[in-house]
């Protein structure tokens, strides 16, 4: 049986939010359920034969409080059937990208064994405002003495288990290793400011973004609540005062809350089908996905992982690094992509053009999704071909995916 091509027919997002903002009223399943509602409109624009969405695959990290099988909700919120396949999907900051590879494998591997025209949601969401702290010693009883709150977005998002460390102190491990100075980190922070504001500016990314109701007026219950379509994170910043922000992991460091990514809600959906029965449908593809990858080394290493990940994507894609005009990498923090970009020797003004986690912010479970349709509006905008998009995870990975602009 032949290889039938994955291709993105279409996708949306919702505006990134500011930890306690504009959409902390929503949880994740909601703020995914907007999404899929928003992919699945644009295909509405179209005058054809919509094609059945049998599977999901949405990525979610922290999950503590939600409910069961966030996927299922977001799912079932966003209007479709009952009859549709879930899977909720954490593999951390990489959780969204990976529900996009797996989307990808389950149709070229024809796993429906169908003929009829039909299509994978995938995408990730996260509420980070919403994450509960934890009271481990609840069930089992404090005897005597203090209890202490876990914060879930720490413990479960944030914090390396294998050397009981922030992640935010193996940046700083990175950012000795590879002789990158806070002048530099704050330098790369502020340019990717300058670059989503621009992207914000220009429209970049209004026809992606899904718009999105606001929390209800106090004391005004009756008036409709504001929609929230715009990213809130890049307007927020003083970049003035980046340079002067404490070290935020250890006394000396070089890693600052600037020039780190922020803390954030928000949420990206993807539609996914077979090239050739999109095409019989009367859908003009956006972009084929030709190849992905996962890479795995030290946990401590995580920082550097996509420059492990990129190189087998692109290999199994039949190119070379050359061969890549545009990359994303996510800005889990600023000396991550500044580190991927000087091993992989690839010019800056290639690299998250729009901005990235540290100025568009990072919900965790939505990113790795986010930056492929970054991606492809990069090349959208640049009218360039192919691209690639990589983001680090907890735990030493790294997932990496390849595409090829269509339309």
């Amino acid at each position: 049986m032949s290889k039938s091509h994955a291709v993105i027919v279409s996708f949306a997002r919702t505006p990134i939010s500011k930890f306690q903002g504009g959409l902390s009223h929503l949880t994740a399943p909601q703020l995914g359920a907007a999404a899929i509602q928003g992919a699945i409109a644009r295909l509405s624009l179209h005058d054809i034969e919509k094609p059945k969405i049998v599977e999901a695959y949405m990525g979610n990290v922290l999950s503590a409080g939600i409910g069961q099988a966030p996927c299922r909700q977001a799912v079932l919120g966003a209007g479709l059937p009952e009859s549709t396949i879930c899977t909720t999907i954490n593999k951390v900051c990489a959780s969204g990208m990976k529900s996009i590879m797996l989307a990808a494998q389950t149709i070229e591997a024809n796993v429906h064994r169908t003929s009829d025209p039909i299509a994978i949601l995938a995408g990730g969401m996260e509420s980070m405002s919403n994450t509960p702290h934890y009271l481990p010693t609840s069930r089992s009883g404090t005897a005597l003495g203090h209890a202490k709150l876990l914060d879930g977005i720490i413990h479960d998002g944030l914090w390396d288990p294998y050397g009981d460390v922030h992640m935010g102190n193996c940046a700083e491990k990175c950012a000795v290793e590879y002789n990158i100075s806070r002048e530099d980190q704050d330098r790369y922070a502020i340019e990717s400011y300058n670059r989503a504001r621009d992207a914000i500016e220009s429209g970049v990314f209004e026809d992606e973004i899904a718009p999105v109701e606001g929390p209800k007026k106090r004391g005004r219950s009756n008036d409709p609540p504001d929609m929230v379509s715009v990213d809130e994170e890049p307007a927020s910043v003083k970049l003035e005062k980046l340079p002067k922000l404490r070290a935020a992991f250890q006394k000396d460091g070089t890693v600052t809350a600037g020039n780190a990514s922020s803390i954030n809600d928000g949420a990206s959906a993807f539609i996914i089908m077979g090239e050739e029965q999109a095409i019989s449908l009367g859908l003009t593809p956006l972009a084929r996905i030709i190849s992905y990858a996962d890479a795995e080394g030290a946990p401590d290493q995580f920082t550097t992982a996509p420059a492990n990940a990129v190189p087998i994507a692109v290999d199994r894609a039949g190119m070379t690094l050359q061969d890549i005009e545009y990359h994303e990498i996510n800005e889990a923090f600023s000396v991550v992509a500044l580190a991927n970009s000087m091993i992989l020797n690839l010019d800056l003004s290639k690299v998250n053009v729009f901005g990235g986690a540290v100025s568009l912010g990072h919900p965790i479970g939505m990113s790795g999704a986010r930056i492929v349709g970054t991606l492809y509006q990069v090349l959208k905008k640049s009218d360039a071909t192919v691209g690639a998009a990589s983001i680090c995870n907890g735990g030493g990975g790294a997932s990496a995916i390849v595409l090829e602009r269509l339309n």
